[in-house]
């Protein structure tokens, strides 16, 4: 199963109880960190997210409110004698800037980290499992979003059938794998009359910090679900453009010209306390948005 659970949604500074841009996309026990703002592990702690089951960090941009708690989390790692290895992904010079912290601080971590440099469009992590990307998006510095892609899952058991001609249990895993069953007699049993087709992989994408930019419609087509931001509600387009951000109703319309299934929209701008006029105004443009809400997981 695909996930995201959010742990901040708002901008750049903390208010009304929302907290600096931070989620955990999670698949099959592994939980992949997608920005870290300021107050990430309390929220971690608060909503039970397993610290341990994080092995890669994506930052997408060197903006405060998206990595600020980037160094504290590595060291808690650390306090905590974790011994697996974290790998972390994101723009010049986020590596040159933790060493600096750690180096100043004397600190010797417990596990092995490696740092990760984006610079272009690229595929990160590609395994039987799933597949993450990176994407550049439209803001003042660097900054990238990320996809995620659920691999498709091994063929589903018809077991009624499967009974039905005695198959063993020992073969379900061969099934699984579409190998077709040969009797004890030498018949073959083909495997697509006792075995349906997996399901479609699920597909999640992290949008980002970003202008409302079409170029993002090619790395986010069909997704089950993206997360855009949404910092202004739509007469404030101007101020939008010229800090490099996006409105509610910019949001949902390249949700809607992109065709994919669900819509969240978070990174709210502080001068905004209530936040139901941002779905309301999603929603005239692309009637299946959701609020990105704090503590929330949000299957895909």
């Amino acid at each position: 199963m695909l996930s995201v659970t959010i742990l901040g949604n708002n901008s750049a500074v903390p208010a009304f109880n929302r907290h600096p841009t931070s989620q955990v996309v999670s698949h099959d026990g592994t939980n992949y960190l997608v920005d870290c703002g300021e107050g990430t592990q309390i929220q971690m702690i608060k909503y039970k997210i397993r610290r341990g089951k994080i092995s890669h960090i994506f930052i997408s941009h060197l903006h405060g409110d998206h990595y600020f708690g980037l160094v504290g989390l590595i060291n808690t790692f650390s306090l905590l004698s974790h011994k697996q290895e974290i790998h972390v992904y994101g723009p010049e010079p986020l590596q040159q800037i933790i060493e600096m912290q750690l180096k100043v601080a004397d600190t010797i971590l417990s596990y092995p980290i490696f740092f990760h440099t984006l610079t272009e469009n690229a595929t990160l992590v590609d395994n039987e499992r799933i597949r993450i990307k990176c994407f550049r998006t439209q803001h003042r510095i660097p900054c990238f979003g990320f996809s995620f892609e659920e691999k498709e899952g091994k063929r589903k058991l018809l077991i009624e059938q499967i009974r039905k001609l005695q198959i063993p249990i020992s073969f379900y895993s061969s099934l699984q794998n579409g190998l077709d069953y040969i009797t004890p007699k030498g018949k073959v049993i083909k495997n697509d009359t006792v075995t349906a087709a997996p399901g479609k992989g699920k597909r999640y994408a992290f949008c980002a910090d970003t202008r409302y930019d079409e170029g993002l419609i090619e790395h986010i087509y069909d997704f089950d679900t993206i997360y855009h931001e949404a910092t202004y509600l739509d007469n404030m387009q101007d101020k939008a453009y010229s800090r490099y951000h996006t409105t509610t109703k910019q949001a949902a319309a390249l949700a809607r010209k992109a065709m994919v299934k669900r819509l969240l929209i978070g990174h709210f701008s502080s001068k905004y306390n209530s936040l139901d006029v941002f779905q309301d105004e999603a929603r005239q443009v692309f009637p299946n948005t959701e609020l990105a809400i704090e503590g929330v997981t949000y299957e895909v």
